[in-house]
């Protein structure tokens, strides 16, 4: 007998949350970080969530003054301010584009990709083999007044992943975008149980993100701290370039014989898959998992870092809509999902406290009213776990059209 999840697609209260209309980052309302997240659930279901929610909120003020402290000394820089402004400026005209790839262009070049065995306390599958990849990124800043800055970052310039083939005809390929700070492979493989994934028949690529594990910077406080503390202009870049190194990756995929492949990933991986799904025409599925959708509405519901964003309206000169849209080029809200109706799915936490299911709600809009599945637990907690890998891994299947005799029922 199939079990059914605590939490119904449509248990989420969303009476006090506005309908998404465009430009989101002038309609959606300023208080909208501290409107209510309230679900129709049992007593049982509600303890878990408010007792998750608890966890999250302790948890979320460590990572947010571990964040605000790295990004403070870029923020209070006098001499940096006027040319940050400058430098935001030069991106504007791509919010005015149809297509997100005006900005987000495609690799120009191949990359020469080398495959190295992984450490013996990594996944080793059985059945086929698992390797570590990396390549020099040729990914060239699209602000000409920022190239030297951002390239001086050499250990960035490596693009890295670890992948993990069957033996046999290349299967249908599962793309994992790790968290904030959460890049470790084998934290990944176990939070998303990615061995199952890859023993229900599909191989597996686990994407590293700009400034985070091999890519963070020698003097770099913890893994992904350059990744938001260097201005508004940088941060753009460091999308384009997250963008630039997985297609690349996606390239080699495609070169290696792989018949599909669809992206899910973790917080900052979910908004990384979301704007992802605006930019590829062959994703069969995008499944983001506790994504956030704005930056900027996020920053003000974690504190201490909401202290700064004052301060970042004086430094930028504008006000909460106009943060908005200096960060809106790379949020998912901002373009058309290219991924068809069949493969989009939302995941999220009802207790979630880093990324609130107004988050989830708002992508679940946008995308259509496209599948969304809540589970009772926080961020990092995910409770009633094995339901949704369920549902995944049923929704994958259904979306690549079953067409791919590998998938294993």
């Amino acid at each position: 007998m199939t079990e059914l999840p605590r939490i119904h697609q449509d248990d989420y209260c969303d009476e006090d949350l506005p309908r998404l209309t465009q430009p989101w980052w002038q309609t959606l309302p300023t208080g909208f970080h501290a409107l209510p997240d309230h679900f129709l659930a049992d007593n049982d279901t509600r303890w878990r969530i408010d007792y998750t929610a608890g966890i999250d909120t302790v948890a979320r003020t460590g990572l947010a003054s571990m964040a605000g402290a790295a990004a403070l000394p870029a923020t209070l820089n006098l001499s940096r301010q006027k040319e940050e402004r400058a430098l935001v400026d030069f991106y504007r005209p791509f919010l005015q584009e149809d297509d997100p790839n005006t900005f987000f262009t495609r690799p120009t070049q191949t990359a020469n990709i080398e495959r190295i065995p992984v450490a013996p306390y990594h996944f080793q599958p059985e059945d086929g083999e698992a390797h570590t990849l990396r390549f020099r990124s040729p990914f060239e800043p699209r602000n000409p007044a920022l190239r030297d800055r951002y390239l001086s970052h050499r250990r960035n310039r490596t693009a890295w992943a670890q992948h993990w083939r069957h033996h046999g005809e290349p299967r249908p390929t599962l793309i994992m975008i790790h968290g904030f700070v959460a890049d470790p492979y084998w934290l990944n493989t176990r939070w998303l149980a990615l061995p199952w994934f890859y023993k229900q028949g599909f191989d597996v690529l686990l994407y590293t993100l700009p400034f985070h594990g091999r890519r963070k910077g020698r003097l770099a406080p913890f893994s992904g701290a350059q990744f938001f503390s260097q201005g508004m202009a940088l941060l753009n870049e460091t999308f384009a370039h997250a963008i630039h190194d997985l297609r690349l990756f996606m390239d080699y995929l495609r070169a290696q014989g792989t018949p599909a492949m669809g992206a899910t990933g973790i917080s900052l991986g979910g908004y990384t898959t979301g704007l992802l799904a605006a930019l590829e025409d062959d994703l069969a599925f995008a499944i983001p998992n506790v994504p956030l959708v704005s930056i900027m509405d996020l920053m003000q519901s974690w504190f201490p870092i909401n202290l700064q964003v004052g301060l970042m309206k004086k430094v930028y000169g504008t006000d909460l809509q106009g943060l908005r849209e200096i960060t809106a080029l790379h949020s998912p809200l901002t373009w058309p999902c290219k991924v068809p109706p069949k493969g989009r799915m939302v995941i999220g936490g009802a207790g979630d406290r880093f990324a609130p299911p107004k988050h989830s709600h708002l992508l679940h809009q946008h995308w259509g009213h496209c599948d969304l599945h809540w589970f009772p637990g926080n961020h990092l907690l995910h409770l009633d776990q094995g339901l949704y890998l369920k549902a995944m891994r049923d929704f994958m299947k259904a979306a690549l059209g079953e067409t791919s005799a590998a998938v294993n029922a």
